[in-house]
């Protein structure tokens, strides 16, 4: 097989545990989302990102207070919508900055991500968290500041992560082949939209999730055994 000359990451179950995001980050978001627009819906960013939100809901016109419902009830339904992800961008940034808490890393991920880069390989993250929230996430982490080690970042902007054509903009980006790509995530549909583009994948089964038998991507249970 061709050498991989970068890695694509995803983050929730893979680099780090879905719980700090589903108990830590979107609790967080949530219970400041009112109080942040409130405050912050003067400045041009936030009125973008709150404009999108209401445009994707069909709303010709909506109040504030409409759209921060609309906004609260997409944080409960896990909705993967561009401007949410965005707006809880921006409220997470404030939080790592006042020290509320650091981004949560695998043990071994620091030090793995450091071999792969020292060794020459590119490193790409692909999230459905906005790409700011992904800088601050490996910007503060639990390891210290990651983000060095990345060479660049993609989210929902890119296209969902369930579809082929993601992960072909991706390949056009970094401008590599993709057998010498490999992607790095713990949901199946989202390995099988990228080695349907030509990447190379292995899925993450972080304990205690089991690899499946049969495996339909190699399967691992850190990032000591991924083969890159």
């Amino acid at each position: 097989m061709s050498a991989i000359r970068a890695i694509v990451t995803d983050i929730e179950g893979t680099t780090s545990s879905i719980r700090f995001v589903h108990e830590v980050l979107f609790p967080y978001a949530r219970k400041r989302l009112p109080a942040f627009v409130e405050t912050h819906a003067d400045k041009p960013e936030v009125q973008h990102w709150l404009s999108e939100a209401a445009r994707e809901a069909g709303f010709i016109e909506a109040s504030r207070n409409e759209v921060i419902d609309l906004l609260i009830g997409w944080i409960d339904s896990d909705r993967k919508a561009t401007s949410l992800k965005a707006l809880q961008g921006l409220i997470w940034a404030e939080g790592y900055a006042s020290g509320d808490y650091l981004g949560h890393v695998y043990p071994e991920v620091a030090d793995r991500l450091r071999a792969w880069h020292a060794a020459g390989i590119r490193l790409y993250v692909y999230s459905s968290g906005s790409v700011e929230a992904q800088k601050l996430l490996f910007g503060h982490s639990e390891a210290g500041d990651l983000t060095p080690l990345f060479s660049g970042y993609f989210d929902t902007r890119t296209g969902p992560k369930r579809e082929t054509a993601s992960y072909a903009r991706i390949l056009e980006v970094l401008d590599e082949p993709g057998d010498q790509v490999l992607f790095l995530s713990d949901v199946v549909a989202e390995l099988d939209a990228a080695r349907a583009a030509g990447m190379r994948t292995t899925q993450l089964c972080r304990p205690p999730e089991t690899c499946p038998t049969p495996a339909t991507h190699p399967c691992v249970a850190d990032f000591d055994a991924v083969e890159a």
